[in-house]
C-alpha cells in the first residue's frame, strides 16, 4: 500500500445503527430519553446519598461512584451519536475516535472494577460483619477506588497507544455508532497481530479476573446465609447484597451476550445493535433497581421530596 494512502490524520465514517433516513427521529428521540434517564437518574442517586448521613457507608460510597461512572459511561457514546444524527454528519476524526475510545474502556473497565470491589464490600459485610468496620475502614475504601481509577487508566492507555502505532487506509467505513475498539481495528491495513493479541489478551484478563473474585464473593456469601437459621436473617442478609447481584446479573448477561452474538454472526450492524444493551440500557437500569430495592435509598428519595 502507498505511503500517500496511509495516514494517522483522517476521518472515520460512523454509519450508526440504521441507515434508513425515516428512522433517523425515531432513533434521535429514543436515545435522547435513554440518555436524560440515565444521567438524572444517576445524579438522582449521587444526591440521595451525599445528602444522607445513614448512606455515608462503604457500599454506598462504592454505589455513588458506579452511578458516576455510568453518566460518564453514556456519555462517551451517545452525546456523538446524538450529535451525528441531528446534524446529518456520520463522521468522526482520527483524534476524536482516539479520544472517544480511550474513555469508553476507561470507564467501562471502572466499571467492572467497582462492581468486583462492591462484591467484596458485600462478602465482608455478611462473612466478618463483626469486623466489617475495621476492614473496610475509609482509607481502605479510598484505596480500593484509587486501584480501580488506576488500572482502568492503564488498560485504556496501552490500547490506545496499540492504536496510534497502526495505518490506515481509505476504507474506514465503521458500522457501528461509536468507535469501538475492535471495529477500528480491523480497519486498519497495517499488521494487527500486536493489537489482536494485546486486546484479547487484556479482555480475558478483566473478564476473568474480576468476574471470578465476584463468583467467589458470592459462593462465600451464599454459604454463610445457608448456614443462618432464621429466615427472617436470611433475607436481610440477602437484601444487603440482592441489588449487586441484579447489577452484576445485568451488566456480564448483557456484555455476554454482545460477544457471542459477534461471534456467532459476522452481521456488524446486528452487532451494534446489541451493544446498546450494555452501552445504554445496562447504566439507564443500574439506578432503578438500586432505588426499587434498597429501602435506605427509598428513604433518602423521601427527604429530598420532602
Amino acid at each position: 500500500m502507498e505511503k500517500e494512502n496511509q495516514t494517522r490524520f483522517t476521518k472515520f465514517i460512523l454509519l450508526g445503527l440504521s441507515e434508513d433516513t425515516e428512522m433517523q427521529p425515531l432513533l434521535f428521540g429514543m436515545f435522547l430519553s435513554m440518555y436524560l434517564v440515565t444521567v438524572f437518574a444517576n445524579l438522582f442517586i449521587i444526591l440521595a446519598i451525599i445528602s444522607d448521613s445513614h448512606l455515608h457507608t462503604p457500599m454506598y460510597f462504592f454505589l455513588s461512584n458506579l452511578s458516576f461512572t455510568d453518566i460518564c459511561f453514556t456519555s462517551t457514546t451517545v452525546p456523538k451519536m446524538l450529535l451525528n444524527i441531528q446534524t446529518e454528519s456520520k463522521t468522526i476524526t482520527y483524534e476524536n475516535c482516539l479520544i472517544q475510545m480511550y474513555f469508553f474502556i476507561l470507564f467501562s473497565g471502572l466499571d467492572i472494577f467497582l462492581l468486583t470491589v462492591m462484591a467484596y464490600d458485600c462478602f465482608v459485610a455478611i462473612c466478618h460483619p463483626l469486623h466489617y468496620t475495621v476492614i473496610m475502614n475509609p482509607r481502605v475504601c479510598g484505596l480500593l477506588l484509587l486501584a480501580s481509577w488506576l488500572l482502568s487508566f492503564l488498560v485504556s492507555l496501552l490500547h490506545d497507544l496499540m492504536v496510534l502505532r497502526l495505518s490506515f487506509c481509505t476504507e474506514l467505513e465503521m458500522p457501528h455508532f461509536f468507535c469501538e475498539l475492535n471495529q477500528v481495528v480491523q480497519l486498519a491495513c497495517s499488521d494487527t497481530f500486536l493489537n489482536d493479541l494485546v486486546m484479547y489478551f487484556l479482555t480475558g484478563l478483566l473478564g476473568f479476573i474480576p468476574l471470578t473474585g465476584i463468583l467467589f464473593s458470592y459462593y462465600k456469601i451464599i454459604s454463610s446465609i445457608l448456614r443462618i437459621s432464621a429466615a427472617e436473617g436470611k433475607y436481610k442478609a440477602f437484601s444487603t447484597c440482592g441489588s449487586h447481584l441484579s447489577v452484576v446479573s445485568l451488566f456480564y448477561g448483557t456484555g455476554l451476550g454482545v460477544y457471542l452474538s459477534s461471534a456467532a454472526t459476522q452481521n456488524s450492524r446486528a452487532n451494534a445493535i446489541a451493544s446498546v444493551m450494555y452501552t445504554v440500557v445496562t447504566p439507564m437500569l443500574n439506578p432503578f433497581i438500586y432505588s426499587l430495592r434498597s429501602k435506605d435509598i427509598k428513604q433518602a428519595f423521601k427527604k429530598i421530596s420532602r
